[in-house]
C-alpha cells in the first residue's frame, strides 16, 4: 500500500486524515513497524528540515506534532504485542519549579515522530522522580526542560540525583528551553545540548550511537 498520504497528512498537520489512512493501512496488512519507518519518521524528518530551514514555524511544528499522534495512536498496543523495539526509551519532563510544558511537550512529540519510546513526566518534575523513572523504565536518555533561568539549577540536581541512583553512567542527559545554552550544559555535566524540538531529535540519536551498539536497542 501507499503511504505517501499518511506522510503528506502529517507534514500537513492533518489530524484526521493521518490517524484514518493509519487505520487504512493496517487494515490493508502493512506492519506497524513499516508505517512508522516508511512514512511518519521521514515525514516528521522533513517537518524538522522545514522548520529549521524557517519554511516552518512553532504552530505548524505543533499541528504535525498533533497528527502524528493520531497516526501513532492505532499502532502503539500492535507494537508492544509484537515486542517491537524503539530507538531508544527516553524519560522526559520539565524541572522542578517549572510548570512550562509546551516546548517539553513539543520535544516529545519529535522524539515520538523519530521512532523514540517517550515516557512523558509533566511538569515541576522533582529530581528524585526523574532518577526513579529513568532506573526503573531502563531509559537511554533523560531529557530535561527549563524555560525560566530560576529553575535551570534543577537540571544540575537531577544529574546528582542520577549519580546518586548509581544511573549516571547507564543514562545520557540532554538539556533545553529557552534560557539553556551549551556553555550551560558543559558547566552541569550535561551529555547533549538542543536548541529546537528539531535539533532534539539529531541529539537524541547521537547519544544512543555513543551509548551502546545499534544491536542493543533494533531487532534484526
Amino acid at each position: 500500500m501507499e503511504l505517501q498520504g499518511l506522510y503528506d497528512a502529517i507534514l500537513n498537520g492533518d489530524a484526521q486524515t493521518a490517524g484514518a489512512l493509519t487505520h487504512e493501512a493496517l487494515e490493508a496488512g502493512v506492519q506497524p513497524v513499516d508505517i512508522i519507518t516508511q512514512a511518519m519518521v521521514p515525514s516528521m524528518a522533513e517537518v524538522g528540515r522545514r522548520f529549521e530551514c524557517e519554511e516552518y514555524y512553532v504552530p505548524e511544528l505543533l499541528l504535525s506534532a498533533r497528527a502524528m499522534k493520531a497516526a501513532l495512536e492505532p499502532l502503539r498496543p500492535l507494537l508492544a504485542a509484537s515486542g517491537a523495539r524503539s530507538a531508544g526509551k527516553v524519560v522526559i519532563g520539565t524541572v522542578q519549579g517549572d510548570l512550562h510544558d509546551i516546548g517539553k511537550n513539543l520535544v516529545a512529540s519529535m522524539l515520538e515522530g523519530g521512532g523514540f519510546e517517550v515516557i512523558d513526566l509533566g511538569a515541576d518534575v522533582p529530581p528524585e522522580k526523574f532518577a526513579a523513572e529513568a532506573g526503573a523504565s531502563g531509559a537511554h536518555i533523560v531529557a530535561l526542560s527549563a524555560l525560566l533561568t530560576t529553575t535551570m539549577p534543577g537540571m544540575n540536581a537531577t544529574i546528582t540525583a542520577l549519580g546518586l541512583a548509581g544511573l549516571r553512567d547507564k543514562v545520557k542527559v540532554m538539556i533545553g528551553g529557552a534560557p539553556v545554552t551549551q556553555q550551560f550544559a558543559d558547566q552541569i555535566g550535561a551529555d547533549g545540548y538542543a536548541e529546537n524540538a528539531s535539533a532534539a531529535v539529531a541529539v537524541a540519536r547521537t547519544l544512543i550511537l555513543s551509548r551502546c551498539a545499534p544491536t542493543d536497542l533494533m531487532r534484526p
